[in-house]
């Protein structure tokens, strides 16, 4: 059987892009079991409520929803497990420094598999305020009105 390739994207965390000012993202493999990554191949998980931590020295991913694999048995996992994220020592260290000051977390922004093997793509975030909310839509509001403009004024000649 050949080998599965390229990037096969399981879910997304839209709202985090929306509620989180991103500062950085990293790939990260992850730690599963059987069931979970047969949960995953049929395309379902949440990743809504998921954060990240660091505790003794490794990143812990909470919150995500994989939910049970249907054919499963006694086997089956539970759904909210806390999960080990597989980074390496110098990001896991970039990771710790920047968590040490207040203010940052880490989400997942999306759940993928690359190359045949189940990945969670982490950010490095701040929570938004309300205002920089509603600034940022502003901002994407006037955007889209200028390009309509441009598109009606191209489409006139």
């Amino acid at each position: 059987m050949p080998r599965e390739q390229g990037r096969k994207v399981i879910a997304q965390n839209k709202r985090a892009r929306h509620d989180y000012q991103i500062e950085d993202t990293y790939e990260a493999g992850l730690v599963l079991t059987g069931t979970e990554v047969k949960s995953l191949r049929a395309g379902r998980a949440n990743l809504t409520d998921g954060y990240a931590h660091i505790r003794d020295g490794e990143v812990w991913l909470e919150g995500v929803h994989i939910p049970e694999y249907t054919q499963g048995t006694w086997t089956n996992h539970a759904t909210r497990r806390p999960r080990k994220l597989l980074l390496h020592r110098r990001e896991i260290g970039k990771l710790t420094g920047t968590m040490n000051e207040s203010g940052w977390t880490l989400i997942p922004l999306s759940l993928y598999f690359k190359d045949g093997r189940a990945k969670v793509e982490i950010a490095v975030a701040r929570g938004k305020r309300t205002y920089d909310k509603r600034q940022a839509i502003a901002k994407r509001d006037a955007a889209r009105e200028m390009e309509r403009a441009r598109v009606a004024r191209f489409k006139r000649r």
